[in-house]
């Protein structure tokens, strides 16, 4: 690389460091900053820069949400050749728990080939995210529309109105009719992904499901973790799936069983 092409890149990280500079003025508590600092580390910089001259990202805005692997973060970028509000996903590479990423990796005959250190581990998982967004959004599932991904970081649409987030399925209190009404969307949309995208969720429940309060419609989020149904663990993973969403649904006097869920969702 010439020096010149170095001090382009120099002067572009320096841009989003901008940027990241008014994210510290915004919110200075030392829990954000302490985060703040595991997530922007040269390397990902770097990404964010190569994201910003592609056309991908063109402004990085405030902090949507903390988890324990991500940061997800508002900002404009390119979706579908029109500037419109993306989802910016950065895992942490430095923190983020591996571990418990290797289980769903592990089996899944897409990723059989990844070495097993842990910056490998979470730029495959970033991949498979992407990949498993694009199965979910072939088979008819709403879901945050994958743009692209650069090493950590993956870009989606955003979801929500006016910078805020739509908010969760467990954040929402809905008559007995509504929420019966959502019920057989969700349910939907699990046999959607089973019989046609080829996939279990694999952490389903009222923790990753948004609710679009425009339409009052479903939205299925956080898919890293979601494994071919050939997967070795996919049919554990399945009934645990069940479980959530019917334990969730049982204040709202669904009476569905288990077995009959199961069978609704795997039956040809």
């Amino acid at each position: 690389m010439t020096k010149k092409s170095n001090k382009e890149i120099d002067k572009k990280i320096c841009r989003i460091d901008f940027e990241i500079d008014k994210l510290r003025t915004k919110k200075k508590d030392s829990d954000y900053l302490k985060v703040e600092e595991n997530v922007f580390d040269v390397a990902t910089l770097k990404a964010l820069y190569t994201l910003s001259n592609k056309g991908f990202l063109h402004s990085l805005g405030g902090s949507i949400s903390i988890g324990k692997e991500a940061n997800l973060f508002y900002g404009i970028g390119e979706v579908e050749d029109e500037r419109r509000p993306i989802a910016i996903k950065i895992y942490r590479i430095t923190t983020s728990t591996f571990n418990s990423m290797e289980k769903y990796l592990l089996g899944d005959a897409r990723f059989k080939n990844i070495r097993h250190n842990k910056k490998d581990i979470i730029f495959e998982w970033t991949k498979k995210e992407y990949r498993n967004l694009l199965r979910a959004e072939k088979a008819g599932l709403r879901v945050p529309k994958p743009i692209t991904t650069e090493r950590n970081i993956l870009i989606m649409s955003f979801m929500g109105i006016n910078e805020v987030p739509h908010p969760l399925l467990k954040e929402v209190k809905f008559n007995n009719a509504k929420a019966q009404e959502i019920f057989y969307i969700i349910i939907d949309y699990m046999r959607k992904l089973y019989k046609d995208a080829n996939l279990v969720h694999g952490d389903l429940s009222e923790y990753n499901i948004m609710i679009d309060m425009q339409d009052i419609s479903p939205i299925i989020i956080d898919v890293g973790q979601s494994v071919l149904i050939e997967h070795p663990n996919a049919n554990y993973f399945l009934q645990r799936d069940i479980k959530n969403i019917l334990n969730f649904f049982k204040r709202y006097k669904i009476t569905m069983t288990n077995d009959e869920l199961y069978s609704f969702i795997t039956a040809n």
